[in-house]
Protein backbone atom coordinates (compact mmCIF):
# COMPACT_ATOMS: atom_id res chain seq x y z
CA UNK A 1 0.00 0.00 0.00
CA UNK A 2 2.76 2.37 -1.00
CA UNK A 3 1.96 2.98 -4.65
CA UNK A 4 2.74 6.65 -4.05
CA UNK A 5 6.44 5.82 -3.77
CA UNK A 6 6.44 3.71 -6.93
CA UNK A 7 3.93 1.54 -8.74
CA UNK A 8 4.87 -1.89 -10.13
CA UNK A 9 5.27 -2.08 -13.88
CA UNK A 10 2.16 -3.48 -15.50
CA UNK A 11 2.91 -6.80 -17.24
CA UNK A 12 1.48 -5.43 -20.48
CA UNK A 13 3.91 -2.52 -20.28
CA UNK A 14 6.88 -4.78 -19.60
CA UNK A 15 5.99 -7.04 -22.53
CA UNK A 16 5.96 -4.07 -24.89
CA UNK A 17 9.33 -2.84 -23.62
CA UNK A 18 11.31 -6.07 -23.84
CA UNK A 19 12.23 -6.06 -27.59
CA UNK A 20 13.84 -2.64 -27.25
CA UNK A 21 16.44 -3.85 -24.78
CA UNK A 22 18.15 -6.47 -26.97
CA UNK A 23 16.48 -6.74 -30.38
CA UNK A 24 15.16 -3.42 -31.65
CA UNK A 25 18.05 -1.31 -30.42
CA UNK A 26 18.10 1.46 -33.01
CA UNK A 27 18.76 5.07 -32.12
CA UNK A 28 15.93 7.35 -33.32
CA UNK A 29 18.50 9.86 -34.58
CA UNK A 30 19.90 7.31 -37.04
CA UNK A 31 18.75 7.14 -40.66
CA UNK A 32 18.91 3.37 -41.13
CA UNK A 33 15.91 1.05 -40.74
CA UNK A 34 16.44 0.23 -37.00
CA UNK A 35 16.78 3.95 -36.33
CA UNK A 36 13.63 4.78 -38.25
CA UNK A 37 11.72 2.10 -36.35
CA UNK A 38 12.89 3.57 -33.04
CA UNK A 39 11.78 6.99 -34.26
CA UNK A 40 8.32 5.66 -35.09
CA UNK A 41 7.99 4.11 -31.63
CA UNK A 42 9.19 7.32 -30.02
CA UNK A 43 6.55 9.35 -31.82
CA UNK A 44 3.84 6.78 -31.17
CA UNK A 45 4.51 6.99 -27.44
CA UNK A 46 4.47 10.77 -27.65
CA UNK A 47 1.01 10.58 -29.21
CA UNK A 48 -0.30 8.24 -26.52
CA UNK A 49 0.73 10.60 -23.75
CA UNK A 50 -0.72 13.55 -25.63
CA UNK A 51 -4.03 11.69 -25.92
CA UNK A 52 -4.06 10.88 -22.21
CA UNK A 53 -3.74 14.53 -21.15
CA UNK A 54 -5.91 16.04 -23.89
CA UNK A 55 -3.09 17.73 -25.81
CA UNK A 56 -3.96 18.91 -29.31
CA UNK A 57 -0.47 18.07 -30.59
CA UNK A 58 1.94 15.21 -29.79
CA UNK A 59 4.76 17.69 -30.48
CA UNK A 60 3.87 19.34 -27.17
CA UNK A 61 5.21 16.32 -25.25
CA UNK A 62 8.91 16.31 -24.35
CA UNK A 63 10.47 13.21 -22.78
CA UNK A 64 12.68 13.51 -19.70
CA UNK A 65 14.21 11.11 -17.19
CA UNK A 66 11.60 11.62 -14.43
CA UNK A 67 9.03 13.99 -12.96
CA UNK A 68 11.70 15.80 -10.96
CA UNK A 69 13.55 16.67 -14.16
CA UNK A 70 10.31 17.74 -15.80
CA UNK A 71 9.55 20.09 -12.90
CA UNK A 72 13.06 21.53 -13.11
CA UNK A 73 12.82 22.01 -16.87
CA UNK A 74 9.40 23.67 -16.61
CA UNK A 75 10.27 26.05 -13.79
CA UNK A 76 13.82 26.97 -14.76
CA UNK A 77 13.03 26.99 -18.45
CA UNK A 78 10.02 29.29 -18.09
CA UNK A 79 11.61 31.58 -15.51
CA UNK A 80 14.77 32.15 -17.53
CA UNK A 81 12.90 32.52 -20.83
CA UNK A 82 10.55 35.20 -19.52
CA UNK A 83 12.75 36.94 -16.96
CA UNK A 84 12.78 40.11 -19.06
CA UNK A 85 9.02 40.37 -18.55
CA UNK A 86 9.11 39.83 -14.80
CA UNK A 87 10.63 37.94 -11.92
CA UNK A 88 7.63 36.94 -9.80
CA UNK A 89 6.46 33.33 -9.42
CA UNK A 90 3.41 32.08 -7.49
CA UNK A 91 3.21 28.59 -6.00
CA UNK A 92 1.55 26.82 -3.08
CA UNK A 93 3.00 25.91 0.30
CA UNK A 94 2.48 22.15 -0.26
CA UNK A 95 4.32 21.51 -3.52
CA UNK A 96 6.66 18.56 -4.08
CA UNK A 97 10.26 19.16 -3.06
CA UNK A 98 11.38 19.16 -6.69
CA UNK A 99 9.27 22.29 -7.10
CA UNK A 100 10.04 23.83 -3.70
CA UNK A 101 13.80 23.43 -3.98
CA UNK A 102 13.94 24.55 -7.61
CA UNK A 103 12.08 27.72 -6.68
CA UNK A 104 14.43 28.29 -3.73
CA UNK A 105 17.33 28.13 -6.16
CA UNK A 106 15.60 30.56 -8.51
CA UNK A 107 15.18 32.94 -5.58
CA UNK A 108 18.94 32.94 -5.19
CA UNK A 109 19.08 34.04 -8.83
CA UNK A 110 16.89 37.06 -8.16
CA UNK A 111 13.35 35.73 -8.59
CA UNK A 112 10.60 36.52 -6.09
CA UNK A 113 8.38 33.62 -5.02
CA UNK A 114 5.01 33.89 -3.29
CA UNK A 115 3.83 30.75 -1.47
CA UNK A 116 0.05 30.59 -1.26
CA UNK A 117 -1.22 29.10 2.00
CA UNK A 118 -3.72 26.23 2.03
CA UNK A 119 -6.67 25.48 4.29
CA UNK A 120 -6.89 22.65 6.82
CA UNK A 121 -7.76 20.22 4.02
CA UNK A 122 -4.81 21.23 1.85
CA UNK A 123 -6.88 23.18 -0.68
CA UNK A 124 -5.58 26.25 -2.50
CA UNK A 125 -8.08 29.11 -2.77
CA UNK A 126 -8.07 30.42 -6.38
CA UNK A 127 -8.88 33.91 -5.07
CA UNK A 128 -5.62 33.90 -3.11
CA UNK A 129 -3.76 33.09 -6.31
CA UNK A 130 -5.57 35.88 -8.14
CA UNK A 131 -4.82 38.40 -5.38
CA UNK A 132 -1.12 37.46 -5.36
CA UNK A 133 -0.61 38.36 -9.04
CA UNK A 134 1.44 41.47 -9.76
CA UNK A 135 2.55 43.14 -12.97
CA UNK A 136 5.83 41.20 -12.59
CA UNK A 137 4.22 37.74 -12.33
CA UNK A 138 5.39 35.43 -15.11
CA UNK A 139 4.57 31.96 -13.78
CA UNK A 140 2.09 30.14 -11.52
CA UNK A 141 2.93 26.59 -10.41
CA UNK A 142 0.30 24.56 -8.54
CA UNK A 143 0.23 20.76 -8.28
CA UNK A 144 -2.83 18.96 -9.63
CA UNK A 145 -3.12 16.81 -6.53
CA UNK A 146 -1.01 16.30 -3.44
CA UNK A 147 0.28 12.77 -3.30
CA UNK A 148 0.79 12.92 0.46
CA UNK A 149 -2.71 13.89 1.60
CA UNK A 150 -4.64 13.22 -1.61
CA UNK A 151 -6.27 16.63 -2.01
CA UNK A 152 -7.13 17.53 -5.62
CA UNK A 153 -6.79 21.23 -6.39
CA UNK A 154 -9.22 23.49 -8.30
CA UNK A 155 -6.92 23.48 -11.32
CA UNK A 156 -9.47 24.65 -13.89
CA UNK A 157 -10.33 27.74 -11.83
CA UNK A 158 -6.67 28.61 -11.34
CA UNK A 159 -5.99 27.92 -15.01
CA UNK A 160 -8.73 30.35 -15.99
CA UNK A 161 -7.16 33.04 -13.82
CA UNK A 162 -3.72 32.46 -15.32
CA UNK A 163 -5.11 32.43 -18.86
CA UNK A 164 -7.06 35.65 -18.34
CA UNK A 165 -3.93 37.40 -17.06
CA UNK A 166 -1.71 35.82 -19.74
CA UNK A 167 0.54 34.20 -17.15
CA UNK A 168 2.13 30.79 -17.73
CA UNK A 169 0.53 28.02 -15.68
CA UNK A 170 2.63 24.99 -14.68
CA UNK A 171 0.99 21.99 -13.06
CA UNK A 172 2.83 19.11 -11.42
CA UNK A 173 0.56 16.26 -12.47
CA UNK A 174 2.70 13.47 -11.00
CA UNK A 175 0.17 12.23 -8.47
CA UNK A 176 -2.88 12.75 -10.68
CA UNK A 177 -2.21 11.81 -14.31
CA UNK A 178 -3.47 8.29 -14.88
CA UNK A 179 -5.59 8.35 -11.72
CA UNK A 180 -8.05 11.12 -12.55
CA UNK A 181 -8.98 12.63 -15.93
CA UNK A 182 -6.66 15.53 -16.86
CA UNK A 183 -7.21 17.80 -19.85
CA UNK A 184 -4.61 20.48 -20.52
CA UNK A 185 -6.83 22.36 -22.97
CA UNK A 186 -9.96 22.51 -20.85
CA UNK A 187 -7.97 23.38 -17.72
CA UNK A 188 -5.77 26.01 -19.39
CA UNK A 189 -2.51 24.28 -18.48
CA UNK A 190 0.59 25.55 -20.27
CA UNK A 191 3.14 23.17 -18.72
CA UNK A 192 2.30 19.75 -17.23
CA UNK A 193 4.66 17.33 -15.51
CA UNK A 194 3.92 13.64 -16.11
CA UNK A 195 5.52 10.65 -14.37
CA UNK A 196 5.87 7.18 -15.86
CA UNK A 197 6.32 5.12 -12.70
CA UNK A 198 3.26 6.71 -11.09
CA UNK A 199 1.02 5.11 -13.73
CA UNK A 200 2.50 1.59 -13.89
CA UNK A 201 5.26 2.46 -16.34
CA UNK A 202 9.01 2.06 -15.79
CA UNK A 203 11.17 4.27 -13.63
CA UNK A 204 13.73 6.50 -15.33
CA UNK A 205 11.39 8.24 -17.74
CA UNK A 206 8.97 11.15 -17.50
CA UNK A 207 7.48 13.82 -19.72
CA UNK A 208 6.74 17.52 -19.83
CA UNK A 209 3.83 18.91 -21.79
CA UNK A 210 4.58 22.34 -23.25
CA UNK A 211 1.66 24.08 -24.92
CA UNK A 212 2.27 25.00 -28.53
CA UNK A 213 3.50 28.59 -28.69
CA UNK A 214 5.07 28.52 -25.21
CA UNK A 215 8.83 28.92 -25.29
CA UNK A 216 11.16 27.81 -22.50
CA UNK A 217 14.93 27.66 -22.14
CA UNK A 218 16.61 24.24 -22.24
CA UNK A 219 18.90 23.28 -19.40
CA UNK A 220 20.45 20.12 -20.86
CA UNK A 221 22.40 20.92 -24.02
CA UNK A 222 23.82 18.52 -26.54
CA UNK A 223 22.69 17.03 -29.83
CA UNK A 224 19.31 18.73 -29.91
CA UNK A 225 16.98 15.82 -29.19
CA UNK A 226 13.46 16.51 -27.92
CA UNK A 227 13.08 19.76 -29.85
CA UNK A 228 16.39 20.94 -28.46
CA UNK A 229 14.96 21.16 -24.94
CA UNK A 230 16.31 17.91 -23.54
CA UNK A 231 19.37 16.66 -25.42
CA UNK A 232 20.66 13.14 -25.00
CA UNK A 233 19.84 9.78 -26.58
CA UNK A 234 16.25 8.93 -25.81
CA UNK A 235 15.45 6.03 -23.48
CA UNK A 236 13.48 4.07 -26.07
CA UNK A 237 12.53 1.04 -23.89
CA UNK A 238 11.36 3.36 -21.13
CA UNK A 239 9.52 5.69 -23.50
CA UNK A 240 7.76 2.75 -25.20
CA UNK A 241 6.74 1.54 -21.75
CA UNK A 242 5.49 4.96 -20.71
CA UNK A 243 3.48 5.20 -23.89
CA UNK A 244 1.76 1.86 -23.26
CA UNK A 245 1.15 2.85 -19.62
CA UNK A 246 -0.50 6.06 -20.83
CA UNK A 247 -2.61 4.16 -23.34
CA UNK A 248 -3.80 1.74 -20.66
CA UNK A 249 -4.48 4.58 -18.23
CA UNK A 250 -6.64 6.37 -20.77
CA UNK A 251 -8.73 3.24 -21.28
CA UNK A 252 -8.94 2.18 -17.64
CA UNK A 253 -8.77 5.36 -15.54
CA UNK A 254 -12.52 5.59 -14.90
CA UNK A 255 -13.01 1.95 -13.97
CA UNK A 256 -9.79 1.86 -11.94
CA UNK A 257 -10.95 4.98 -10.13
CA UNK A 258 -14.29 3.45 -9.16
CA UNK A 259 -12.61 0.34 -7.76
CA UNK A 260 -9.95 2.30 -5.88
CA UNK A 261 -12.52 4.66 -4.35
CA UNK A 262 -14.36 1.66 -2.88
CA UNK A 263 -11.17 0.40 -1.24
CA UNK A 264 -10.09 3.89 -0.19
CA UNK A 265 -13.41 4.59 1.50
CA UNK A 266 -13.35 1.21 3.22
CA UNK A 267 -10.01 2.15 4.75
CA UNK A 268 -11.07 5.67 5.71
CA UNK A 269 -14.45 4.78 7.19
CA UNK A 270 -13.03 1.91 9.24
CA UNK A 271 -9.74 3.35 10.47
CA UNK A 272 -11.35 6.61 11.59
CA UNK A 273 -13.29 4.61 14.16
CA UNK A 274 -10.08 4.35 16.17
CA UNK A 275 -9.97 7.06 18.84
CA UNK A 276 -7.67 10.07 18.36
CA UNK A 277 -7.43 9.28 14.65
CA UNK A 278 -7.94 11.94 11.97
CA UNK A 279 -8.11 12.05 8.20
CA UNK A 280 -5.62 14.34 6.47
CA UNK A 281 -6.64 15.97 3.20
CA UNK A 282 -10.10 16.71 1.83
CA UNK A 283 -12.66 13.96 2.38
CA UNK A 284 -14.17 14.03 -1.12
CA UNK A 285 -11.85 16.18 -3.26
CA UNK A 286 -9.10 13.61 -3.08
CA UNK A 287 -7.30 11.10 -5.23
CA UNK A 288 -9.17 7.79 -5.58
CA UNK A 289 -6.22 5.79 -4.25
CA UNK A 290 -5.20 7.92 -1.26
CA UNK A 291 -6.08 7.23 2.39
CA UNK A 292 -3.97 9.37 4.74
CA UNK A 293 -4.31 9.67 8.49
CA UNK A 294 -2.68 11.03 11.59
CA UNK A 295 -2.67 9.30 14.96
CA UNK A 296 -2.15 11.24 18.16
CA UNK A 297 0.50 10.16 20.72
CA UNK A 298 2.56 7.89 18.43
CA UNK A 299 5.16 8.23 15.66
CA UNK A 300 4.45 7.38 12.04
CA UNK A 301 7.77 5.59 11.63
CA UNK A 302 6.84 3.14 14.40
CA UNK A 303 3.56 2.36 12.67
CA UNK A 304 5.37 1.74 9.39
CA UNK A 305 7.80 -0.72 10.95
CA UNK A 306 5.05 -2.62 12.77
CA UNK A 307 2.94 -2.85 9.61
CA UNK A 308 5.97 -3.99 7.62
CA UNK A 309 6.26 -6.99 9.97
CA UNK A 310 2.66 -7.79 9.09
CA UNK A 311 3.36 -7.64 5.35
CA UNK A 312 1.87 -4.19 4.76
CA UNK A 313 4.05 -1.59 3.06
CA UNK A 314 2.99 1.96 3.84
CA UNK A 315 4.50 5.42 4.22
CA UNK A 316 4.54 8.43 6.49
CA UNK A 317 4.51 10.82 3.53
CA UNK A 318 6.25 11.54 0.26
CA UNK A 319 9.08 9.12 -0.53
CA UNK A 320 11.04 12.13 -1.82
CA UNK A 321 10.76 13.96 1.51
CA UNK A 322 11.85 11.31 4.02
CA UNK A 323 15.59 11.98 4.03
CA UNK A 324 15.31 14.13 7.16
CA UNK A 325 13.66 13.77 10.55
CA UNK A 326 11.65 16.93 10.00
CA UNK A 327 7.85 16.61 9.91
CA UNK A 328 6.05 16.86 6.59
CA UNK A 329 6.01 20.41 5.24
CA UNK A 330 2.62 19.59 3.74
CA UNK A 331 1.03 18.77 7.10
CA UNK A 332 2.67 21.78 8.75
CA UNK A 333 1.32 24.01 5.97
CA UNK A 334 -2.14 22.59 6.69
CA UNK A 335 -1.92 23.92 10.23
CA UNK A 336 -0.80 20.84 12.19
CA UNK A 337 1.66 21.13 15.06
CA UNK A 338 4.96 19.29 14.73
CA UNK A 339 3.97 16.56 17.17
CA UNK A 340 0.72 16.01 15.24
CA UNK A 341 2.46 15.82 11.89
CA UNK A 342 4.87 13.17 13.19
CA UNK A 343 2.02 10.69 13.68
CA UNK A 344 1.05 10.38 10.02
CA UNK A 345 0.28 7.26 8.00
CA UNK A 346 -0.18 7.23 4.24
CA UNK A 347 -1.79 4.31 2.42
CA UNK A 348 -1.76 4.55 -1.38
CA UNK A 349 -3.57 1.89 -3.37
CA UNK A 350 -3.15 0.72 -6.93
CA UNK A 351 -4.22 -1.44 -9.81
CA UNK A 352 -3.07 -4.67 -8.18
CA UNK A 353 -4.69 -4.19 -4.78
CA UNK A 354 -7.91 -5.98 -3.88
CA UNK A 355 -10.64 -5.44 -1.33
CA UNK A 356 -9.06 -8.31 0.62
CA UNK A 357 -5.96 -6.13 0.99
CA UNK A 358 -8.08 -3.28 2.32
CA UNK A 359 -9.82 -5.63 4.76
CA UNK A 360 -6.46 -6.94 5.99
CA UNK A 361 -5.23 -3.41 6.59
CA UNK A 362 -8.43 -2.52 8.44
CA UNK A 363 -7.94 -5.55 10.71
CA UNK A 364 -4.22 -4.89 11.25
CA UNK A 365 -3.87 -1.15 11.81
CA UNK A 366 -6.02 -0.60 14.96
CA UNK A 367 -4.15 -3.26 17.02
CA UNK A 368 -0.81 -1.76 15.93
CA UNK A 369 -1.97 1.70 17.00
CA UNK A 370 -3.24 0.35 20.31
CA UNK A 371 0.04 -1.46 20.99
CA UNK A 372 2.16 1.61 20.27
CA UNK A 373 -0.08 3.84 22.36
CA UNK A 374 0.21 1.46 25.29
CA UNK A 375 3.96 2.12 25.19
CA UNK A 376 3.63 5.88 24.77
CA UNK A 377 4.06 8.13 27.83
CA UNK A 378 1.96 10.73 26.04
CA UNK A 379 -1.17 8.61 25.69
CA UNK A 380 -3.84 9.50 28.30
CA UNK A 381 -4.29 5.96 29.58
CA UNK A 382 -6.85 7.02 32.15
CA UNK A 383 -9.45 7.44 29.40
CA UNK A 384 -9.05 3.89 28.15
Amino acid sequence: MDYGAASPVDARVLEAMMPYFNKDTGNPSSLHSPGRKAKRELEAARGKIANLIGSLSPRSVIFTSCATESNNLALRGAAMRYKDKGNHIITSSIEHMSVMNTLKDLQRSGFDVTHISVDKDGLVDPEKVKNAITDRTILISIMYANGEVGTVQPIKEIGNIASDRKILFHVDGTAAVGKVPVNVEEEHIDLLTVSSNDMYGPKGVGALYIKQGVRIMPFMLGGGQEAGLRSGSENIPGIVGMGVAAELAQKEVVEDGRRLIMMRDRLIDSILKTEYTYLTGHRTKRLPNNASFRFSFIEGESIILQLNDLGITASTGSACSTKTLEPSHVLIAMGLRHEEAHGSLLLTLGRFNSMDDADYAVESIPPVVAKLRSLSPLYPKQVK
